[in-house]
């Protein structure tokens, strides 16, 4: 736990040269996997949402020492039986995957239920309150964006309450006015049942929100990736950093380091040797931007990993993922007729 005062919503780069590998060396060398063990932020200080029954607490943010990324956050909420929290309101959006249990939201008035393994949007600009009215305990896996908001000063949030000075404003107005039109029907909750698998060059993947989706999300794309046990995912590189959770199993990725070169172009410069990270359930495994990773299941039971990435970068003109190396299982379900035989 930082020993900081107030709680950090958005972190600075500072330097006194204009390159900054200095920088990206320290979130390099900073330890990628984290447990059960590390709570970073324990919602004490700068938090508005728990109640006296509810429990929230960080694993990834802005504020860590040894910082890893802003990019993404990660949080988790618990709630006991027959509990809530108080509720709030902010401007950035958040992804809840649903680890245990079961529950329902109040989202802008509106009541939404969700289940084990579903993943639930908290849209932008959105009042919500958790509720957990059965008699297992919920647990909520939390991936958000939301230093993203505080970089472009979208920083209006906080608990239900009458407007200061209320006498110097008007009359309430609808503040959905300025959101993108529709957007108020996209999917609020995605249901484990209706996301089918599919067998990507990365492997057996279940996706939960992706661009050009009908689901209500701007900043969080999220996947579960199923790896059979002693299988390996494929090997892949793109500029996202990304966090996977551990649901279940064991194993270990292998991580090789981009380093750019910066001639009359840039050219990437691949690392001969990568990094390995060993990883059990309830672990956090960073990625960091610029990063070739490959996940390998250890023999026993499947790795399943839950992903979260930030989707600014396909808009900023990282779209694209280059595979290096397809999963085995997928390989061999376009093996050609032949070849199997």
């Amino acid at each position: 736990m930082s020993d900081k005062k107030g709680r950090v919503f958005l972190r600075g780069i500072t330097s006194e040269t204009y390159g900054l590998k200095e920088f990206r060396r320290n979130q390099l060398d900073a330890p990628r996997v984290r447990d059960d063990s590390v709570v970073v932020d324990d919602a004490k200080v700068g938090h508005s949402g728990d109640s006296e029954q509810s429990r929230t607490w960080w694993r990834v943010g802005p504020g860590d020492e040894p910082f890893l990324t802003q990019s993404l956050q990660v949080h988790f909420v618990e709630l006991p039986p027959h509990s809530s929290n108080h509720g709030h309101g902010h401007q950035n959006e958040a992804a809840f995957y649903i680890l245990d249990g079961a529950g329902y939201e109040i989202h802008d008035d509106q009541r939404y239920d969700w289940a084990k393994d579903d993943l639930v949007l908290v849209h932008t600009d959105s009042v919500h309150r958790h509720f957990n009215p059965y008699d297992e305990t919920a647990r909520c896996l939390i991936f958000k964006a939301k230093s993203e908001w505080m970089y472009l000063g979208l920083i209006q949030q906080g608990r239900s309450g009458p407007v200061e000075n209320e006498d110097r404003f008007g009359p309430r107005e609808d503040w959905s006015r300025v959101w993108t039109p529709d957007v108020d029907k996209l999917r609020k909750v995605v249901k484990s049942a209706v996301t089918p698998w599919e067998l990507t060059p990365l492997g057996r993947v279940r996706t939960l929100s992706a661009p050009g989706d009908d689901v209500r999300t701007f900043s969080v794309d999220a996947f579960v990736l199923d790896i059979p046990a002693g299988s390996r995912s494929g090997r892949r590189w793109h500029m996202a950093d990304e966090i996977l959770y551990v649901r279940s199993g064991h194993g270990y990725s292998l991580h090789w380091e981009v380093e750019a070169e910066i001639a009359e172009k840039y050219y990437a410069r691949i690392a001969k040797e990568p990094t390995r990270h060993e990883i059990k359930p309830g672990d956090t495994l960073y990625v960091p931007h610029n990063t070739i990773a490959q996940h390998f299941s250890a023999d026993g039971e499947p790795l399943v990993l839950i992903s979260g990435q930030n989707r600014l970068f396909k808009q900023l003109g990282y779209d694209n993922v280059a595979y290096l190396e397809n999963a085995p299982e997928y390989d061999e379900a376009h093996a050609a007729p032949a070849a199997r035989s």
